[in-house]
């Protein structure tokens, strides 16, 4: 008997984890616990940031979200104004200025001597679906600045509209005008995912301890958790019996790396007060700091799991500095897994046409270096012509085949490019090789899944283990994997 689930809801294992040994577990809410219908609730944030910023006298007045144009993974370059999607190096496989995508040549213009080092002030990691509005309102804003239409905008001064952009997305998100909109009418914002709430009942009942930090309000976090969960749990149970701690307004990435002291919530008002001595779980607490957390649960990092949907506050540092155990939420995933499964006999028939143009490619530079050698000091190589007449004629008849190859192969090409997402292509592939967002997730998160209720599939005793590395001279062996890195 087998217990698989469908390809698109699987739990897909960087670092191999044993269920058993994990005695807390940890989530986030936005996007993880509470998932949003992304077009609806970004254009709300967008819009919300563009009255903002009209008020500050900017022209964004007709603007609208795309919320097809973008996608997580990508980086802003606020040296340029460019949005370019990067591999596992560094290097730009893709760019836009703009809300336009860059000609081959001009990307390569740009980025042939530059590669893109996260670390460094120039580089802005879009590593969440909050990202999408965030990158449509730069784009539009670079477009004005070109157009000559932001007067008190230095021409080329790109950094500066991304301080545009921050105000008013924070003004969005700390304002309570959005929010307010989402509490009042959640069914227009929120989908629903009717497995979750057994997924955290059943880790409950087999002995882990459950804890939520978020970096919401209370005012906020309440009601949402509520709409999400209470209806689907056992009678006279609500949604605060599922978790051993609460913390809201948890301030991460800050929250795992800060020693900031708790502050008790007052349920009623909001209103907080200084709080000393042991956390419990009758009472919701403000800031505060994982090892606090920690020290709490009286367990050590590697039997603590977070689960969350941002790459770098969720994941990089709850890895790296507290030693936890992680889960990155990727619910576009679903869709890229789905598509990647219809095209499957596309793919092969593409690999087997690469295959085919490599060794064509490579009679070709043989002949051509056969050529060379003849014309430098006559020795042929064996296994092809002996002479230059010989030579020639075979690459002008290697030339048409090649063509004709390459012509076949352009448009599979094009449309594996196009799985995803039809602009930017699969988020965690630049070309064929893994993107940026992938090296990542690879480095930072132990488990990767596409929503919270997949952890049914794994079950609060289920092990799962990460699957042989590939590496290039793999493909000398017998039945290699031919998507190698």
């Amino acid at each position: 008997m087998t217990f698989a689930p469908p390809p698109e809801r699987r739990m897909f294992c960087n670092r191999t984890l044993n269920m058993r040994s994990i005695q807390v577990v940890g989530f986030d809410m936005d996007y993880t616990l509470v998932h949003y219908d992304v077009k609806e609730w970004e254009a709300r944030a967008y819009a919300h940031a563009r009255r903002r910023l009209v008020e500050e006298g900017l022209p964004l007045e007709g603007l609208e979200f795309d919320a097809e144009r973008f996608a997580r993974g990508l980086v802003i370059d606020l040296e340029t104004g460019n949005i370019v999607k990067a591999n596992r190096f560094g290097y730009v496989t893709q760019a836009a200025h703009g809300m336009a995508a860059m000609r081959h040549d001009e990307q390569r213009r740009s980025y042939a001597q530059v590669w893109v080092d996260l670390s460094e002030p120039r580089w802005v990691f879009l590593n969440t679906l909050f990202s999408l509005s965030e990158a449509c309102l730069y784009a539009q804003l670079v477009d004005l600045l070109d157009a000559g239409r932001l007067p008190n905008v230095a021409p080329d001064d790109y950094r500066k509209l991304y301080d545009f952009v921050g105000r008013g997305m924070d003004a969005a998100h700390l304002e309570g005008a959005l929010k307010a909109e989402i509490i009042a009418d959640p069914e227009r914002f929120v989908e629903f995912d009717r497995d979750l709430p057994r997924a955290l009942l059943d880790l409950r009942h087999a002995g882990k301890k459950l804890f939520l930090a978020t970096n919401s309000e209370w005012s906020y976090t309440a009601p949402m958790m509520r709409y999400v969960f209470d209806r689907y749990l056992p009678e006279g149970m609500d949604w605060r019996g599922l978790f051993d701690l609460v913390i809201v307004q948890a301030r991460k990435p800050k929250f795992f790396v800060g020693d900031e002291p708790f502050e008790l919530v007052d349920e009623g008002s909001g209103a907080t007060q200084p709080h000393t001595g042991p956390l419990d779980d009758r009472s919701v607490f403000q800031g505060g700091n994982s090892k606090l957390v920690q020290q709490h649960f009286g367990v050590d990092g590697g039997e603590i799991l977070y689960v969350g949907d941002h790459a770098y506050a969720d994941v990089h540092v709850t890895s790296r500095i507290q030693r936890w155990r992680t889960v990155l939420i990727l619910r576009e995933l679903e869709r890229e897994v789905r598509e990647e499964q219809a095209f499957a006999p596309d793919q092969a028939r593409l690999t087997e046409l690469m295959t085919e143009k490599e060794h064509l490619d490579e009679e070709q530079a043989m002949l051509r270096l056969a050529l060379l050698r003849i014309d430098r000091d006559g020795k042929p190589i064996d296994g092809l012509p002996t002479t230059a007449n010989e030579l020639h004629e075979r690459l002008r008849a290697l030339r048409p085949a090649i063509e004709e190859l390459d012509g076949r192969i352009s448009p599979l090409a094009a449309a594996a490019n196009r799985i995803g997402h039809a602009q930017w292509g699969p988020f965690m592939r630049a070309g064929i090789d893994k993107s940026r967002l992938a090296r990542e997730i690879e480095g930072f998160a132990d488990i990767y899944t596409s929503r919270v209720s997949n952890l049914l599939y794994l079950s609060p005793f289920g092990y799962l283990r990460a699957v042989r590395g590939t590496l290039p001279h793999d493909a000398t062996l017998p039945q290699a994997d031919s998507d190698s890195p």
